[in-house]
């Protein structure tokens, strides 16, 4: 045991007093802290969905976050809005990992429970554009290809961006040397390939020249200068052609050896060169070569200063609607008028393409089944026609009630007219079969009502129908009857009797005007290949119409229906 004396006993004591005093102190300093925290949580232990700043997804103090969007006391990290993963933009190719659910969403990006973009549509492969190279996804590759307009060569079989680089490293062009027969010669190639070719006609060796012809002097190979020209495959160029018989720069007679040189030693590349930024592609020129194909040009046998190639004209001139069309153009023939039941009884719409100077003809479908719609847009090279054959959507016209149903060019191909409707009455669908086999949906006329006086295409209002009218096989057993049936008009007119006047008609009197008459042919017309109409020969005919007085039946040359001796008249029309 330890004996301590008096004094001793005393210092310790004292210490001690010392210590609780200090720690009775600083427990209360601590408690008063804690006695000033006012905020339920502590400060960032809340996960707002959206800052008032404009920021998604970040851990924050409450009164940071935006109050319209969600609030939750935890980490982001924790919360299904805000969950990182894998965000995909399938547009652009792209993956971006450890992205918040959220934050991809509103970015249009597909999101995927994978924070590290694990996923098969983020496996990255070498992308060779040209003689360019990126480690990215194959939809990336091919919406680079687009940018650029070149094609592309995806290596899956490379699995990292160094071994990536070093293969465009190998895509440079220039020129390879090598001994034959004792002779040092040369061929145009990429650096790739001469480095891989240990032997080249059974000599060993070679040296690659980068960006240098065969025929430049510093090499010292046996290939020079000539004035001859070649065409190269794959390339629209026309090209000057060395003593080795490999393609130099492109063509221009302004810089044959004698005048230029400098021209024959280095490769000069299409942006350098002559007419690169001539709208025709040089078509026809005898001094230049820079063909293009997208402005309608393309290396070809023709008339040159120097050599037998030059830049051919692609594009079509005076076709058969009389005008000029570019390369690769196409644009829409009719035989009649179009649009709003215009199109006569036997026509057909057709595509016509312009495809290296010769206008070809594609016939769309038969009984107009199917229409050729086109469209311009805009290029590098200018205003650009398309046109393209597409299925008529002419079914369920008569059925739509709204013009802004009827006029949905997302949906159907019809128009909206107005001083007549359809009551509804041939509503009814049936299946049959069209002139091309495949079944369709045809509306089909119900059951006369005859407890209504007026019944089918009825005066006033709109009526929506096909726009190109489809065509019928009327000449023999088919659903041309039904279809222009529901062309059909029952009209009751009613008249009073005058003590010592003829009757006056009293109400539903319109439908006694040739107008009327007019407007319901037009109707039927519309319909497919019925009423009274011009066919493709331009003969006309009255024996798609009928009309009926009371029973009796009139023709057009009669003229319009006239008075009924009965106080009530009866007009109908039946077009078939």
């Amino acid at each position: 045991m330890i004996k301590l004396d008096k004094a001793a006993k005393s210092r310790v004591l004292k210490e001690t007093i010392i210590s609780l005093v200090f720690f009775i102190l600083l427990f209360s300093f601590v408690g008063s802290i804690f006695a000033q925290q006012d905020s339920p949580w502590p400060a960032f232990n809340v996960c707002c969905e959206k800052t008032k700043t404009g920021a998604w997804c970040q851990n924050a103090p409450e009164p940071e976050c935006d109050s319209n969007f969600m609030v939750t006391p935890t980490s982001c990290d924790a919360t299904s809005y805000c969950r990182l993963g894998c965000c995909v933009d399938s547009e652009e190719g792209l993956c971006m990992e450890n992205s918040p659910q959220k934050v991809c969403t509103i970015s249009s990006g597909t999101w995927l429970d994978d924070e590290k973009c694990e996923v098969s549509q983020c496996n990255l492969g070498c992308c060779i554009i040209g003689d360019q190279a990126s480690f990215v996804t194959l939809t990336r590759c091919k919406r680079l290809s687009n940018l650029y307009g070149l094609e592309i060569n995806y290596r899956n079989d490379i699995s990292d961006e160094a071994t990536c680089i070093l293969t465009a490293y190998s895509q440079d062009r220039g020129a390879c040397i090598y001994e034959s027969e004792g002779v040092k010669t040369c061929r145009m190639t990429t650096r790739g390939d001469c480095q891989t070719s240990k032997t080249v006609n059974g000599t060993m060796g070679t040296e690659f020249w980068e960006n240098y012809l065969c025929s430049a002097d510093e090499i010292g190979a046996d290939c020079g200068p000539t004035r001859e020209t070649i065409c190269v495959e794959g390339k629209d160029e026309v090209y000057f052609k060395d003593s080795c018989g490999n393609p130099a720069n492109i063509y221009d007679a302004g810089k044959v050896y004698s005048k230029d040189a400098s021209y024959w030693q280095r490769l000069v590349s299409k942006k350098d060169s002559c007419g690169y930024s001539n709208q025709q592609g040089n078509a026809g020129s005898k001094t230049c070569g820079n063909c293009n194909y997208l402005s309608g040009s393309i290396c070809r046998k023709g008339d040159a200063s120097y050599g037998d190639f030059s830049c051919t004209d692609l594009n079509c001139y005076k076709t058969q609607n009389g005008r000029d069309y570019k390369n690769g153009e196409s644009w829409c023939i009719y035989q009649s008028e179009v649009g709003e039941g215009l199109d006569s009884v036997g026509s057909r719409h057709y595509r016509h393409i312009c495809i290296h100077g010769e206008e070809t003809i594609e016939p769309c479908g038969d009984f107009r089944t199917e229409i050729c719609i086109e469209d311009q847009f805009s290029s590098a090279n200018g205003n650009f026609i398309e046109a393209a054959c597409r299925p008529n959507r002419w079914n369920d016209c008569i059925d739509q009630l709204e013009q802004d149903d009827c006029e949905n060019t997302d949906k159907r191909d019809c128009y909206w007219t107005k001083g007549a409707h359809y009551d509804g009455s041939g509503s009814k669908t049936t299946k049959s079969e069209n002139v091309e086999g495949a079944t369709a949906t045809t509306p089909s006329l119900a059951e006369e009502d005859p407890e209504k006086e007026n019944f089918g295409i009825l005066e006033g209002g709109g009526i929506c129908l096909p726009n190109s009218p489809p065509g019928l096989e009327f000449w023999q057993e088919s659903n041309a009857g039904s279809i222009c049936s529901l062309g059909n008009s029952k009209q009751t007119v009613h008249y009073e009797e005058g003590l010592f006047s003829d009757p006056a008609c009293e109400s539903n009197c319109d439908v006694l005007t040739k107008k009327w008459v007019e407007k319901m042919n037009n109707v039927c017309t519309s319909l497919g290949d019925c009423g009274n109409y011009f066919n493709l020969a331009g003969v006309s005919t009255d024996d798609g119409i009928v009309i009926k007085d009371n029973g009796k039946r009139r023709s057009l040359s009669q003229g319009v229906a006239e008075r009924s001796d009965d106080d009530e008249g009866f007009l109908g029309g039946l077009f078939d």
